[in-house]
């Protein structure tokens, strides 16, 4: 169940659509190889533009793998396991073409994080977010410094805090995790098309330079993402996680 990539080019617009039957889910594999692709589509000199979406109708990402974290047994395995999102959003923000992120329903933890580091989101009404890390026995480390700088401290903070409660398409807009938000699927495909086939019209060279603008002062990103690797897995291995998911374990 390691789930599915599909990837397809036509005029300039490079489409990746990920799918795991687990709520569209990414495990480690799937996660490597939405980022080699993402790296790969950047040096394609026939791609101007990147849609990232997920199949089907139902949530458009559940975050990492519940299944690998149930697994981990040692402090390697859980830094391996938590660098996965981080290496992700390494990948869109050095790809040097913009990517649109076509979000159609739920998503969870790192799937929040994926949004934020594309360049632009559309999301549908359907679409809403949360963060539940905290109430496992860790936190949104990783993916933390791409969504504060979409929506901001305050915003993060709410989310971070607030496990429980899901905050809907139109409070996404408002924080600027969105930059659209349309009424449906058909909508949202026609809005995303629309915009990717004028983006890959523009100057290539002019929309590289904007998106090293976008991202100023976040060259070090990734050595934050080593540091809150290491510190989610350890915290994944405490003795209040590892209690959490002993129940989660024996509910199974």
């Amino acid at each position: 169940m390691t789930g599915e990539l599909s990837v397809s080019v036509a005029n300039g617009i490079a489409s990746l659509e990920f799918y795991h039957p687990k709520g569209n889910s990414l495990p480690s594999d799937l996660l490597s190889k939405l980022a080699e692709s993402i790296s790969r589509l950047g040096n394609d000199n026939e791609v101007k533009v990147i849609v990232l979406r997920s199949k089907g109708n139902g949530a458009f990402c559940a975050g990492a793998s519940f299944d690998e974290l149930l697994a981990i047994d040692s402090h390697e395995s859980a830094n391996t396991f938590f660098k996965g999102f981080g290496h992700l959003i390494s990948a869109i923000k050095n790809c040097p073409k913009f990517v649109i992120a076509r979000v159609h329903g739920k998503a969870v933890g790192g799937g929040v994080g994926i949004i934020a580091a594309c360049d632009y989101a559309i999301g549908s009404k359907a679409a809403s977010i949360k963060l539940s890390e905290l109430s496992i026995g860790f936190g949104p480390f990783v993916i933390a410094p791409a969504v504060i700088r979409k929506i901001g401290i305050s915003a993060f903070s709410t989310l971070t805090i607030d496990t429980k409660n899901w905050k809907n398409s139109d409070w996404a807009e408002r924080k600027g995790l969105f930059n659209e938000v349309v009424d449906g699927d058909s909508e949202l495909d026609d809005q995303v098309n629309t915009l990717a086939d004028q983006l890959a019209s523009y100057s290539a060279e002019a929309m590289k330079e904007i998106k090293a603008m976008l991202w100023e002062g976040f060259e070090n990103i990734e050595t934050t993402f080593e540091k809150r690797a290491k510190l989610s897995g350890s915290l994944s291995q405490s003795e209040v996680t590892q209690a959490i998911l002993t129940k989660f374990k024996q509910g199974s």
